[in-house]
This record gives structure tokens, sequence and C-alpha cells, in this order.
């Protein structure tokens, strides 16, 4: 257990990265026109350079510290631990917050392009009145009322964005190590989160030419996406943008209304399906595939969900609001819209990501650092509130998420495309392996076959991809092939989730198993799969992989295939049970675990959906 080790005063065991190979030296892989690797990576990770991580705690570790631990070197932890990963990352988006992006350390050290702006004379105001926890304040207000909270003049944010840029650059390794430059645009109208993730294909010479569009410029996404064509027009580069994990929005990320109140018309639907192919389904505030409200007759759909509030903590959560806020609700709606407007607004892959303040990108259980400073290992961080009193108690923080890319190599141009045509899945925090397909011609033997990606691709359409109408009288199979992470737990089952818009316009869904470890078989009465059971022992945090399977595949054909109905399908990956990072902690620090703090946890994989469309 890596972070308890490091407790002791030893580093956390880990993998040094290979050696480094320049850019010119690099030669791409030779093989099928197809990817063939899977790359993980973290695509919402921030450093002292956003405003709440550097109020919080996080004044030293910056974006180049965030790529040296990604890359598999030792930092410093907040907490005085020498930390490392195991296994580095593939790639890493540093986000920070645009929104006084690098402000208040620059404030801090006497900065003069900071402290002599608007911005920077009115903290020294706070300051000189003895109140300097107006600063954290400030910045919460300038995503939501930036009318009185000056953004800073567009010389300061153009030096502090080539500044990030150029250290992205510094970084980025093409076939060893992906750094990609990003921000998030921090909107939150009436304490809800629409917050967005940017990410660039470029390099410092084109992403530096114009410097990020802010919350302070706009809170409406509408404007965002038209500010991501601009960069696109006057730079010839290419952007995109991720939607936050949406469970903190009180209903308003994938909305029946824009944000001045109009209904979703067709300009909205094709800005949106244009610049965010993907959503970040899970991450450190919560799980967001599905809710137990939403999707009553799965019984998995309760996990790590964040359902009572939204981010600012100014409204309670009604269940009207859910199917706005949850990727399987939207990818629904998303369904009826395409059939009312032409263009499906929520047609996005999944992935996952952490959302980290504290620099260090963590997502595994036994390796687990928090959110802020204050939440890394600890004898008191289980009890204790995120943020002090201002967010939430950290035992409801969760260990997530990976973001899979399946690309042709490891490099900024074949991430980011993959990323666009959605093959790309998310992880809670295990690096399983998991391909998908949805074609007209599978068979049953086809998984068994050592060839079976040639014909995967050669018939049918990856994770991320359409089906339209195949042969008349035949329903569409998907194939579905998946491993455990090799250094995590085994595999309990593979699910396919269908969605549906019937012919009268309800949206219905269903959750099939569809292949399982061990010899278990489906209840006729119920319908559902017996649990694999659990090898958990919670007095000592550990658990063995004497149950469940190591791979999972199979070709499974819709038995409730309607041709005249859109749909769309996606498979879910459990694994066994396996101690939380609270039962970690409660083992090592010899504390008690509060009877509400869960015990165990069954870490998942989601893949991007395959639409069909009649």
């Amino acid at each position: 257990m890596d972070c308890l080790n490091a407790l002791k005063g030893l580093a956390l065991a880990g993998l040094l990265v290979a050696g480094s190979a320049s850019a010119e030296n690099y030669s791409r892989a030779v093989g099928k026109d197809y990817p063939q690797d899977v790359f993980w990576g973290d695509t919402h990770l921030h450093t002292r350079n956003s405003a709440d991580a550097y109020s919080l705690g996080n004044m030293n570790l910056t974006p180049a510290d965030a790529y040296r631990f990604a890359r598999g070197q030792e930092v410093l932890a907040h907490n005085g631990m020498t930390v490392k990963l195991r296994r580095p990352l593939d790639f890493l988006v540093v986000s920070d917050h645009a929104e006084y992006l690098g402000g208040y350390y620059r404030f801090n050290v006497g900065d003069p392009s900071v402290k002599g702006t608007d911005a920077g004379r009115q903290w020294q105001g706070y300051l000189d009145e003895g109140d300097p926890g107006r600063l954290i304040g400030a910045f919460t207000a300038s995503m939501s009322d930036p009318d009185n909270n000056p953004a800073f003049p567009e010389k300061t944010r153009k030096l502090i964005w080539e500044d990030v840029a150029q250290t992205a650059d510094d970084y980025n390794d093409p076939g060893l190590f992906t750094a990609l430059t990003g921000y998030e645009w921090t909107s939150m109208i009436e304490g809800n989160n629409l917050h967005r993730v940017v990410v660039y294909k470029d390099g410092a010479d084109k992403v530096a030419q114009l410097p990020p569009f802010s919350g302070q410029d706009s809170l409406d996404p509408r404007e965002l996406w038209k500010a991501l064509a601009r960069y696109e027009e006057e730079t010839g580069g290419e952007v995109l943008a991720i939607a936050h994990n949406g469970n903190l929005s009180n209903g308003m990320m994938f909305p029946d209304r824009s944000v001045d109140g109009k209904p979703i018309d067709r300009a909205y639907a094709e800005l949106r399906a244009r610049w965010e192919p993907i959503y970040e389904v899970s991450q450190v505030k919560g799980d967001g595939e599905s809710h137990p409200t939403l999707s009553p007759n799965d019984e998995f759909a309760d996990f790590e969900n964040w359902d009572w509030d939204n981010i600012g903590r100014t409204a309670e959560k009604t269940d009207d609001m859910l199917q706005h806020e949850y990727a399987r609700g939207a990818l629904k709606l998303g369904l009826a819209y395409e059939r009312k407007l032409g263009v499906n607004p929520f047609k996005f892959g999944m992935i996952a990501s952490t959302d980290g303040h504290n620099t260090i990108s963590t997502t595994e259980e036994d390796n687990f650092f928090g959110k802020f400073p204050e939440s890394e290992p600890a004898p008191e961080r289980m009890t204790n509130a995120m943020a002090g009193d201002i967010l939430w108690q950290n035992w409801r923080i969760v260990a997530s998420g990976y973001a899979a890319v399946w690309a042709k190599e490891n490099t900024r141009e074949a991430i980011f495309d993959a990323m666009k045509r959605r093959e790309v899945y998310a992880t809670t925090g295990s690096r399983i392996r998991v391909r998908f397909f949805g074609g007209w011609e599978y068979e049953a033997g086809d998984v068994n076959s050592p060839s079976y990606l040639d014909t995967a691709y050669g018939s049918g359409v990856p994770m991320g991809g359409d089906l339209t109408r195949g042969p008349k009288g035949r329903a569409p199979s998907f194939m579905v092939v998946a491993s455990k992470d090799p250094d995590g737990a085994n595999l309990d089952r593979v699910q396919i989730v269908k969605g549906w818009l019937e012919r009268d316009g309800s949206l219905e869904e269903k959750v099939y198993d569809v292949v399982w470890s061990g010899d278990r078989t489906i209840d006729a009465d119920t319908g559902k799969l017996p649990a694999v059971g659990s090898t958990v022992d919670v007095d000592s945090a550990t658990y063995t992989n004497t149950i469940g399977g190591a791979d999972l595949a199979t070709v499974w054909q819709d038995p409730d295939f309607d041709p005249k109905q859109r749909a769309f399908y996606y498979a879910r990956v459990l694994e066994i049970p396996r101690p939380r990072w609270t039962t970690i902690d409660a083992a090592y620090f010899d504390v008690e675990l509060p009877d509400e703090v869960p015990r165990a946890i069954q870490d998942r994989a989601y893949t991007s959906p395959i639409w069909y469309t009649p």
C-alpha cells in the first residue's frame, strides 16, 4: 500500500520512465491501420496556477511538477511525503482555471504584471483591510459575477498563457509522453457547475496566440464554443472542450434550456455536438454514469453518487434535475433531440479524470492523495471536510479516474484525434483494458481469433462510432473484449447498457449481463445475475483474486432490436470488490470507520457508446 509506506518516510514504489527520445528521433510504429494501443491519462489536473488550489494550500507545485510526476519522477507532496507513481501516465492535460490563471502566485511574489492590475489592486485592498480570506472569494465570484471581479488585461493574460503553453511543449516527448496544453473554463451560474476543460492539439506556436476564454469573458457555454471556433480560424489549429462531471450542476449540464432561458434549438445542438465530443463521467467529486432514481432496475447505478446539492452549496438537489446531470440520462435525451432537431447535442464519448488540485495525479485506492493538499494521507483526513468547511467531508471524495484512449501512437495528434472520434473510455481508477465494437456480421467465434481486431474494424465500428440500418431482419451484434488491470482486481462481469427512443417519444433503457466470471447463471425469476461475492477483509484492508476472472469476451446480439428506434449501446465492465481508500486509511491509521462510509468498492470501466440511427 504505497501511500502508507510513504508515510513511514519511504518513497512510493514506482517505475522509471524510459529514456527520453527527441521528436526528431522518434519513429512511428508500424502496424495495422487501426489503433492497437491504449494510452492512460488525466485530462483534468490543477496546480498552483489555479486560484482555488493556491488559496487552499497548493502554493509550490507547478505545471512542470505535474508533468514530472505524471512521467514517473519523484515529487515532494504537501504532507512531506516523497511520492512517485508505480506506473507513469502516458499523457496529461494540466487544466488550471482560466479565471486569474497564475495570478495568485504572481501576486504573492510581487509580480508587477499582476500587482499593477485592477484585480491586483482589489486584492491588495483585502490584505490592507486584514481580510485575506476574501481572495478565495474573489476567485469564486469571478465565475459567477465577472462584472464586479475584474479580469486581468490582455497583456497579462497573454504573458502567463505563453508560459503555460511553453511548459507543455517542454515536457511533450512524442512516443513516450504527451503533454497537452489546456485550461478550465469556469462558469458557475447560481452556484451550478457548468465547467469545461479545453484541450488543444497544437504546440505553443499556435496555442499562445490567443489567451484562454474565461468565465469572466462570458458565463454562456455558447460563447465558449464560438471562442474555440475563432481559435481554429485564426491559428489553423484544433481544439475541443470536455464537459465537467455534471452531478453538481443541478440540472444545467445537459439542459433543456440555454442559460438565457430559451429552449434548446438546432444552433445550440450543432455547436455543442461540434465542440464537445467527450464527457468527463467520473472524477474526485463523484461518479456520473447513472443514478438509482433514473435507473431503478440497475443494481450498480448507486455508485459514488453525489446527489445532495450543487457546487456552490446554494441549492438542494431535486429528482427532476438528475436526467440533466448523469451521462445515461443525457444520452437518452440526445436521442429525443436528434429526432426533434435533426442534431444530437449530447452525442459524447466518455472519459474520466481526477480534478485533483494538489498537482499530483493519483487514481488508485491504495495510492490516493485526495483533491486539495489538506486531503492528502493523514490520520484525520477521512473525517475532515474538504477545503475546511467550504465543501464536503473528505470521506466522500472518490479515487477516480482515468481517461483511456485507443490511439495509433502516443502523440498529441493521435490522442487528440482519438478524442474527437470518441474512441475513448473511462475507468474509475483501474487500468481495465476494454474493446467495444458494433456491426451486423459478427459471429460468436470471432472473439477467439488471434486476428479478431481485423474482423472487428473490418466489419463494424469501434466505440464512439455510428451504425446505420443493416440487412433486413438482422439485429446488430456487439463484440466486447475486456481484461483486468494487471496490478488490480479480477473482473466480475461485462454489461451492455442500451438506451432507446420509443415510437411514442418515451425514453427507455436496459442493462444486459453479457459475459461474466465463474459458473453463475441468470435467475429466471428476477432476470439478474447473482453477485460475484467478496473477498474483502475490512480489518486488514485486503482482498484476494480468488474469485472473478482475468479476461472476459463475447459477441452479443440485441434480442430486443427494433430497426425503427434510435438507440445507443455502451459496455460497462465491473471488477470484483476490493477495499475503498477509506478502509485502507482506517487500517493503517487504526481509526474507526464511520457507519456511513463505504467499506468496499467495485471499480469499473465505461466505454463510449455506439449509436444506431434508422
